[in-house]
Parts: structure tokens; sequence; C-alpha cells
């Protein structure tokens, strides 16, 4: 893992990132920078776009924050293992929390889908991109999580490429060794979809086209029924530390 600055504060920035750049920072990141950090002229942060890496940047302006300056950069652009968190959409509260966590745990594609039991129908779109923002902030990460429009199931699963593994969190399955699950499967070279279905769970038919799809791993996540919000986090957990980039350079 490499080593990472926890002190100095972190700002996304949707402006290109190099030496000598001056970005305007808007009013909602200068109330930020100087009403909740209590940061003024001539301190600096940690800036990342999610494209050019990490900059070291120096606060300018008189009364408050308005620009910065991008001096040097402190870490390199990377890239995120390529797993999509697909889930059916939760209240309020519970999305929030089911983005960051999905954010922390590396995932590089949200997906909502609408499937039978899903109680929530519409996404807000912009505040799940800003808790993945958030989320990227808080933790040090520079590559942001793609957001995608909510789709059927049915449509998702028509569009999908079918040499994916799709990790499919059944709380119907057979309670067994997920991990010598995970295992068995391979090394899923192109790309994992790990899905969590709605709080009412799936409907019969659509477990039955789930488990009728190639690459699929009928996943359950233990004895207990989760919240779909804890199934995720368990989930994303599972599927990092055996296929994802939790184990290193394995």
């Amino acid at each position: 893992m490499p080593e990472l600055d926890f002190r100095s504060p972190r700002l996304y920035v949707d402006a290109p990132l190099r030496t000598g750049e001056r970005i305007e920072l808007d009013r909602n990141q200068s109330n930020y920078l100087g009403n909740v950090l209590r940061l003024a002229a001539g301190d600096t942060v940690l800036a990342f776009n999610g494209r050019d890496g990490e900059w070291r940047a120096e606060i300018g302006g008189r009364k408050r924050p308005d620009t910065l300056d991008v001096t040097t950069q402190t870490r390199a652009q990377d890239h995120l293992p390529d797993i999509a968190c697909v889930f059916a959409p939760l209240k309020h509260a519970r999305l929030d929390y089911m983005v960051q966590k999905a954010v922390e745990m590396g995932a590089s594609r949200l997906q909502p889908v609408l499937t039978r039991f899903t109680q929530v129908s519409r996404v807000n779109g912009e505040r799940m991109r800003a808790n993945v923002i958030e989320a990227a902030e808080q933790c040090g990460i520079i590559s942001l999580a793609e957001v995608a429009d909510p789709v059927p199931l049915d449509r998702f699963l028509d569009g999908r490429d079918p040499a994916r593994l799709l990790v499919f969190c059944d709380e119907a399955a057979d309670v067994a060794g997920p991990v010598q699950a995970l295992q068995a499967a391979g090394r899923a070279n192109a790309g994992i979809d790990v899905l969590i279905g709605p709080e009412g769970g799936f409907a019969e038919e659509e477990r039955a086209l789930l488990t009728r799809q190639p690459s699929v791993l009928r996943l359950a996540l233990g004895p207990r029924i989760l919240r779909a919000d804890t199934a995720a986090v368990a989930a994303l957990a599972l599927v990092q530390a055996v296929l994802g980039d939790w184990r290193g350079n394995a």
C-alpha cells in the first residue's frame, strides 16, 4: 500500500492538474476550505480530479479561499479493479451509506437496477456522485467510481458482457463457504459484477433468470439475513479478498 498523507485536507476539483495551473474555486469549495476547514491563503491541500493523480496545491485569495495554485504531484493516477457494485436502490440514508462503503471497498462502477420488489424507483444520480467524491476525499482515493443510470434488471443482464463473472448474492442459496466458492470461480479477468438484491429479495422468475446467466456464481453470505447495505459491504469484502486487489500482486 502506498504511503499516504492523512494529515493534509483533500479536495476534488473538476479541472486539469499540472504544475503551474491555477484553479478557480466555486462557492461551495471556497466555503468548505475557509469556513469548514478554517484554511486561508498560503495553506495547502491535496487536489485530485480522477484523471491526473494527486497534487499539492496552495490556496490563494484575500478574504476567503478563491484559487488553488498547483505545485507538485504527490501520487500518480491509479486504476480501480474492474468490480461493479450492482444493487437495487435503497432509501436515502442507506443508499448514501452503501455508495460510500462501495467506494471505500474499491468498486469502480455503481449500477442501480430495478427489480420486482425494489422499494425505491427513483435515484438521485447527483447525490450518488457527491457521495462518491466525499468518500474519495476522506479515504485517500484518487480514482472515482462511475455512477450509472438505473435500469431494469433484465435490461442490465441483456447488456452486460457475458465473460464477466456475475456474483449473485442470494439469501435463498445454500449456505456454504463463500471464500471457497469464489476461489473455485477463477481469476475473473474480464471483470466482476457483484449483484445485491432489494430488501424484499428476488422474485422467483428473477432468480431463475439470474441462474441461467453465463459465468454466474450464486453466493450465500452466511446463515443470517443481512440488510442490503450490509450485504454489499460483506460481498465486496469477500470479492476483493479472493479475486480483487486486496490480494496485492498475487
